[in-house]
């Protein structure tokens, strides 16, 4: 390997370590800015007429080789993935973990309209405000906005949903960190904003990351007559295992702005019972999107 190359793993993996004193979990990454390292499954095969590549371990087995899931905060674990990992020249930084729960705004400038004018454009419309937070410049031209999200949402990741040229970063996904190297150049943080802490994503913008709700909402007699009401219940009720949580503080974070959160209280917390939630995570998330929208719980 060239001393080039050892050089900027060397400087990769210090940057990565940096990284993970505050909280955010790393893996290493090549120049094209994917996962160093290859997966230990790739030659393996399930059996049966459907047989494929075996994809469903997210580490379980103990090795390396599992793209995000790789990822951690444990100084020796990350210096062992680098290791392993003799090409790495970056890492990348997983969303959605704690404490941070990282969700990502990446503004690509090489989308044919202008992200950053679109996501101004949204926060005018949707009346919130981007808080100072930390911002990494890509060797494009880009933006990297790092925002912190709630402990229990799960925000998908997403491309150019919000609008032509923005990427959302969330669960499953991850962020280049700042001082890695790639094909294109180097990655930077934005100065004055490196040693910041990833700000709350405003309530409105993180409303527009979630799913949205189904257009069409039975009546429903539990929700004391409110038309809107009933359609967020019945969101709640069409909800599947993973995706409940999420659904829930929607719904909340929508009612608590109407003027009907307190009033549907009662009524959400039934339909997410239904769901299989237990009453204890339904009256937390319930709870955590009154805060959000600046209410009591």
């Amino acid at each position: 390997m060239a001393t080039t190359d050892r050089q900027a793993r060397t400087l990769a993996l210090a940057h990565a370590l940096s990284a993970a004193e505050r909280g955010l979990a790393v893996i290493p990454l090549s120049r094209t800015k994917l996962p160093a390292l290859r997966s230990p499954h790739r030659d393996e095969t399930d059996s049966g007429p459907d047989s494929g590549p075996v994809t469903r371990c997210r580490g379980e087995c103990g090795r390396f080789g599992h793209g995000v899931h790789d990822a951690s905060t444990d100084p020796a674990r990350i210096r062992a993935l680098f290791a392993a990992a003799p090409r790495a020249t970056g890492y990348g930084i997983a969303c959605g973990l704690h404490p941070h729960h990282l969700i990502g705004v990446d503004l690509d400038t090489k989308s044919r309209s202008d992200p950053s004018a679109a996501l101004r454009e949204l926060a005018l419309r949707h009346l919130f405000t981007i808080p100072a937070t930390v911002l990494v410049l890509t060797p494009s031209g880009g933006r990297h906005l790092w925002l912190s999200g709630p402990p229990d949402v799960v925000v998908p990741n997403s491309a150019s949903r919000l609008a032509p040229g923005i990427d959302i970063r969330g669960a499953g996904g991850y962020l280049v960190g700042p001082g890695s190297r790639t094909d294109h150049g180097t990655y930077t943080a934005a100065p004055g904003t490196e040693h910041l802490t990833p700000a709350a994503c405003p309530p409105a913008l993180l409303r527009l990351l979630l799913p949205p709700p189904p257009t069409h909402h039975p009546t429903l007699p539990s929700t004391g007559g409110h038309g809107q009401g009933q359609g967020l219940v019945q969101f709640v009720l069409a909800a599947h295992e993973g995706q409940r949580n999420t659904r829930l503080f929607w719904a909340a974070c929508r009612a608590y702005e109407d003027g009907i959160g307190t009033a549907l209280v009662g009524p959400l917390l039934e339909a997410a019972l239904n769901t299989g939630l237990s009453e204890r995570e339904a009256r937390a998330t319930i709870a955590s999107a009154a805060r959000m929208t600046g209410h009591r719980p």
